[in-house]
């Protein structure tokens, strides 16, 4: 497991291109067989990717549990949101199964023992992208389809910011300790997100882009609205935002990101905006 500590406002400032793709990027979620896993100190998220290809996959496979988390199962204090973002795939829950084609989500509550992967097809297998946050309490294991979302169109393609917020692990939708997650799609010829750029002091955020048409990048932009830097980042990649810094940016196509927040509150719309003429 890789892990990240947490970094402040004022050092960040100081970070070579070298040193943020370091401390922010998460790459290569998807190696065959295998669980990837990036623990980050902020809030205590873990971001981890699954890709079942000749196996069944547990959730805790090549993880110190015990050594990483200090309890006897993956979930026995967490909670955990995931997406398919490849073939069609099963995740069996304590002995349950739950079929998740592109862009399914399945929420699992603290307290789940045992989560398993597989894919239907190992010629095309499925890519479960996963964040987990600390949690207190249980609430109800759930499958969530792409047509059951809840959608918030937003922005103008004279702007060139046309998109839907698809909401799945939302209050509005589902009942989680802290954990909120959703799907953001731009229409063909948007490029922007999250316009005007915010923070949110009492939450941190995780971006997961995929869907970036083959040679076209996304420049991501963080750090404080008044001192911004950039990772470029490739299709299938996760970016890691504290609370003090902005997390948006353009890519060169059109392209999709799942968000996940944890923190303080889950009020979707508590966000400090700064003026896109105040950024620097």
């Amino acid at each position: 497991m890789d892990i990240r500590y947490s970094c402040n406002q004022r050092d960040f400032k100081r970070y070579t291109t070298e040193e943020t793709r370091r401390e922010f990027l998460i790459e290569n979620l998807f190696v065959p067989d295998t669980v990837s896993a990036t623990y980050s100190h902020v809030d205590r998220m873990v971001t981890l990717g699954v890709m079942p290809v000749k196996e069944t996959v547990s959730i805790d496979k090549g993880i110190d549990i015990w050594h990483n988390f200090g309890t006897h199962y993956f979930l026995e204090r967490r909670e955990l949101g995931m997406f398919n973002v490849g073939g069609n795939g099963t995740v069996y829950v304590d002995g349950k199964a739950y079929e998740l084609g592109y862009k399914d989500c399945l929420y699992v509550t603290m307290g789940a023992k045992e989560v398993l992967f597989s894919s239907a097809d190992s010629e095309t297998p499925a890519k479960f992208y996963m964040v987990s946050a600390p949690a207190h309490t249980s609430y109800e294991t759930r499958l969530i389809r792409i047509a059951d979302a809840a959608k918030r169109p937003c922005g103008d393609a004279a702007t060139s910011n046309k998109r839907v917020i698809n909401q799945f692990i939302h209050p509005d939708v589902l009942k989680t300790c802290q954990l909120s997650m959703g799907m953001t799609v731009l229409d063909s010829g948007s490029v922007w997100n999250t316009m005007p750029a915010h923070t949110h002091e009492r939450r941190m955020e995780i971006y997961f882009y995929f869907e970036v048409p083959k040679d076209n990048v996304v420049f991501h932009m963080m750090g404080e609205g008044q001192e911004t830097r950039h990772i470029v980042m490739q299709s299938e990649q996760a970016v890691i935002s504290p609370s003090w810094s902005i997390h948006a940016g353009a890519g060169t196509s059109n392209y999709t990101f799942i968000w996940a927040m944890g923190g303080e509150n889950q009020a979707f719309d508590d966000m400090d905006t700064i003026p896109t003429t105040e950024l620097r």
